[in-house]
């Protein structure tokens, strides 16, 4: 059994992963749908959260620092869902996104599981 949950491991990196490469391939899409409009810069933003995410990964398959790697995961997401999601959901401007506020409190579930339970790395308590 171990061994079939423990894929849950490499799914979410997997699952993280495919972020990157929207971020990297199709920037209008990110720039248009989840950088805000008083945001400068909104090419910046979509490219800066694109690196952040390849260094989550980085860190996850490496095993250094992943502990950290997936604490800053959550907190990026949970910036996503204050700054992004939860706003755009309560204006009503798309009624997909109330189910992106879903959809971000399980996936910074799913970063603080991996801290906690896969991250490898002894360095980072807590």
């Amino acid at each position: 059994m171990t061994r079939i949950t423990g894929l849950g491991r490499w799914f979410f990196v997997l699952g993280i992963s495919i972020y990157i490469a929207l971020h990297f391939t199709q920037p209008d899409v990110g720039v248009k749908r989840f950088v805000p409009g008083w945001l400068p810069f909104p090419y910046f933003w979509n490219y800066a959260t694109g690196v952040a995410l390849l260094a989550f990964i980085v860190s996850a398959l490496l095993g250094k620092y992943d502990k950290l790697a997936g604490l800053l995961l959550a907190l990026y997401i949970l910036l996503m869902a204050l700054l992004i999601h939860i706003p755009n959901a309560l204006h009503g401007t798309d009624p997909n996104e109330l189910v992106n506020v879903f959809r971000n409190f399980i996936a910074m579930g799913g970063a603080l599981m991996f801290a906690g339970a896969y991250a490898r790395d002894p360095r980072v308590v807590g």
